[in-house]
């Protein structure tokens, strides 16, 4: 078999199944909704937090919290309730509803399509890979117990990790991801699912494949992904 030949840069719209030819340089992946079928648990948990505080969410509203970290989504549901002319809670009083009912929930998170294959053949092909994730260590820990699949993915940057300085959609995560590989990140391919995460991977300089959720179709799809062309239906498509 001729070695393979790390690659910069895929064709501008063209998915990665089809590329053909040569492995990046690293890669960084979002862990949920990408990795782990997560975020419609998410989207229950906020929305029975949202309802007990009165505040009934949109689907949209949703999509706009996937990605990010769990003290930014809360501060955005707080702005919400207040917006529907509702008593604000406090950011303790709305994760105290909402952390019991999404813990029973995500422990139940099963692997998305093509994940477990994808992180295989990276090992297997020596790719250096990171975890550049918005959830904390303990959340990570928690969903992670039943995939020991995902100890595969040993250099990790978390949404409480004390060197980051900003979360989704800013671009930190990505950047100190890289760092922690020594890899350029513009030499790095990024795994997003969220508009917030694929903005931060964008702004990192990564080269962003997509697994946007199902509903959407293309002018929704352009509309919450500004600048991104990479799309993919699922990470079975990535083919080394």
């Amino acid at each position: 078999m001729a070695p393979f030949k790390r690659c910069m840069r895929a064709k501008p719209g063209a998915l990665a199944g089809w590329v053909g030819m040569a492995i990046p340089a690293a890669c960084l992946f979002d862990l949920d909704g990408l990795l782990l079928d997560t975020e419609p648990l998410h989207a229950r948990a906020w929305k029975a937090a949202a309802e007990h505080f009165g505040c009934n969410l949109l689907p949209e509203q949703f999509l706009q919290l996937r990605g990010r970290r769990r003290s930014d989504c809360a501060a955005q549901v707080i702005h919400w309730i207040g917006d529907q002319g509702l008593p604000q809670p406090s950011r303790e009083a709305l994760l105290a509803v909402r952390q019991p009912i999404a813990e029973a929930l995500l422990i139940h998170a099963k692997p998305t399509a093509g994940a477990m294959a994808l992180i295989a053949r990276c090992e297997a092909l020596a790719i250096p890979m990171a975890l550049a994730t918005s959830s904390s260590k303990d959340a990570v820990a928690l969903k992670a117990e039943p995939h020991p699949w995902l100890k595969r993915i040993s250099t990790r940057v978390h949404g409480d990790d004390p060197e980051l300085t900003a979360g989704k959609p800013e671009p930190d995560v990505f950047l100190l991801a890289a760092a922690r590989l020594a890899v350029d990140p513009q030499d790095c391919w990024a795994f997003e699912d969220s508009p917030a995460g694929a903005q931060a991977a964008l702004a990192a300089g990564c080269q962003v494949y997509v697994v946007p959720p199902d509903h959407l179709n293309g002018q929704m799809r352009s509309d919450a992904y500004p600048g991104i062309t990479l799309f993919l239906d699922s990470l079975e498509q990535i083919k080394f």
